[in-house]
């Protein structure tokens, strides 16, 4: 798995620090009392839920990064489940069930993704709501994924310079399967303590169009989709980066 290398765990708020989405579920979640983060990750938006006074379940299938939220300030008020799906009968009712970071683009296969959403129709209370977000496929986000167009350099928590970029592999072609994988690589430059390395992970993304995502969200049983372009809460266009739902 990507993330059962401490030092990418550790690179993962580095990459992913608090920005526009996170904003945007917060704001979302103003009037919520149970909040469930399914693929919650480093825990960086179920801390920060519990400590606006929110009750907070935070589910992820990875430890490690399950013990990076733990440890965050706040970390003790929210429950933490190793799991997926299947644990949301156990956590109680919830007011809001979020699915951040891209989540959505994990469950390659249509059935997978369609027993999640029904899973979490069944977790969310009358009245309640899912929100998450799917890169749009017409803005061709893949067509960026080259070294030359996504490479940045950031510093890990240790003080080392590490080079991030990620390589589309050629197969599957997105446009006709919805699909594409790709490399991350983890380039860490030498420091006095550690020589030269290169990581490299591969992973595949499913794109999905916002009538597949309505289909699917509908199968389910939610009756209601508001849809958002962008974090600013824009109408959807063609132009539009992500595919953002909050669904009741």
């Amino acid at each position: 798995m990507l993330y059962d290398d401490p030092r990418l765990v550790a690179l993962y708020d580095v990459l992913n620090p608090f920005s526009a989405d996170t904003a945007f579920y917060l704001e979302l979640a103003q009037s919520a009392g149970h909040i469930v983060d399914l693929g919650c990750g480093t825990g960086l938006l179920a801390c920060e839920l519990a400590k606006r006074g929110h009750r907070v379940t935070g589910i992820d299938p990875s430890p490690q990064m399950l013990r990076v939220a733990r440890t965050r300030p706040e970390g003790d008020k929210v429950t933490w489940i190793e799991g997926d799906a299947s644990a949301l009968p156990f956590v109680g009712a919830a007011d809001l069930l979020v699915m951040t970071g891209h989540v959505a683009q994990v469950f390659l296969d249509d059935a997978a993704f369609l027993s999640t959403l029904r899973a979490a129709r069944r977790a969310i209370r009358p009245g309640g709501a899912i929100a998450f977000e799917s890169r749009n496929p017409a803005a061709r986000a893949w067509e960026n994924w080259t070294r030359a167009g996504s490479s940045r350099r950031v510093e890990a928590p240790d003080g080392s310079t590490v080079e991030v970029w990620q390589e589309r592999c050629a197969e599957p072609d997105p446009v006709s399967t919805g699909r594409a994988a790709f490399t991350t690589h983890y380039h860490f430059m030498p420091t006095p303590g550690a020589p030269e390395e290169t990581l490299s992970a591969t992973s595949e993304l499913r794109f999905r169009t916002l009538d597949e995502l309505a289909r699917s969200l509908t199968d389910a049983g939610f009756a209601k989709i508001d849809w958002y372009g962008d974090w600013n809460r824009a109408p959807v266009s063609p132009a539009s980066r992500e595919l953002i739902a909050v669904a009741r």
